[in-house]
Formats: structure tokens, C-alpha cells, sequence
């Protein structure tokens, strides 16, 4: 159906989402937004900035026992 409609298989999920929302009165809600979160500091750590994931992963998981 998605492909005969010329659109995405997320995109027609949403949309009966939407719909079977809308049909039992849960459509009403008032839209979520996401507050800004932000922390005092200098910044990524070293390894960081340049992007390198194995890094990132390794600092994720510092001290977890992994």
C-alpha cells in the first residue's frame, strides 16, 4: 500500500496511528516538546570532538564492569 501511494511504510503507520488516535478522543492532546537540558562545563572531553566512535563508546561504558 505505501509503495502504491508513493510514500514510506513509517509514514502510512503514523498516519493510521494518527487516525486510530483521533477516533478514540485521544487526539486532543496538547503537543510535546522536548525542554532544552544543557550543563555547565569546557566542553566534550578529549577524543570526543573529533567524532571517533569507538572512543565515545569506550567512555559510555567506563567503569561498568564491561
Amino acid at each position: 500500500m505505501a509503495d502504491r501511494e508513493g510514500t514510506s511504510l513509517r509514514a502510512l503507520v503514523e498516519a493510521g496511528l494518527r487516525e486510530t488516535l483521533k477516533a478514540r478522543g485521544e487526539g486532543g492532546l496538547p503537543p510535546f516538546h522536548l525542554h532544552l537540558v544543557t550543563f555547565a562545563g569546557d566542553g566534550l572531553q578529549p577524543g570526543v570532538a573529533e567524532g571517533a566512535w569507538d572512543r565515545i563508546r569506550d567512555l559510555a561504558y567506563e567503569g561498568r564492569g564491561a
